[in-house]
């Protein structure tokens, strides 16, 4: 049995997003019962030269409906990363779900060797569908929650590993 590229992506963002809204929901009522500004957990960072909580999300997001867009052949919707608080963050987690929800398997499926064209550090770079989305997307989408995972948890957030998976 194959799996489609939309089964591989799709579902894939939208339960690892899912997951970071709940995690974050934690990270709010852990920040509300010990009386810690929630700024300071969103600009909380593993290691000075790292990005902050903030910045992690707003990648998150971006990589999944970046790729999503991308492996659809559908303009990207744009976010402003001005998110300065627990509310507006899920709400980016929300609007980004939301988008992901609007994509068809017919949109997606056959872009195994779609040219994706981007542009990283200003280099460009291209790759077929389906590599972009096993070797760069994914990859980067879970990097950047489990970062956002490791942040709050490093900072005293009860969390554990069933809060970054998910229930079966």
């Amino acid at each position: 049995m194959s799996i489609s590229m939309y089964q591989a992506s799709i579902p894939v963002f939208v339960r690892a997003l899912g997951n970071l809204s709940h995690v974050l929901g934690k990270a709010a009522a852990h920040a509300a019962q010990h009386k810690i500004d929630p700024g300071v957990l969103l600009a909380a960072r593993l290691y000075p030269n790292m990005f902050p909580l903030s910045r992690q999300i707003q990648i998150a997001t971006d990589m999944a409906k970046g790729a999503a867009a991308r492996l659809a052949g559908v303009e990207r919707p744009v976010h402003e990363d001005t998110e300065a608080s627990f509310d507006e963050m899920q709400a980016r987690i929300q609007k980004t779900i939301d988008f992901l929800n609007s994509i068809t398997p017919a949109q997606v499926d056959g872009s195994e060797e779609k040219t994706i064209t981007l542009t990283i550090g200003g280099t460009e770079r291209q790759f077929a569908g389906q590599p972009y989305l096993l070797h760069f997307a994914i990859p980067n989408v879970f990097f950047h929650t489990a970062t956002a995972y490791d942040i709050l948890r490093h900072n005293g957030v009860e969390l554990g590993k069933p809060d970054f998976i998910g229930a079966a």
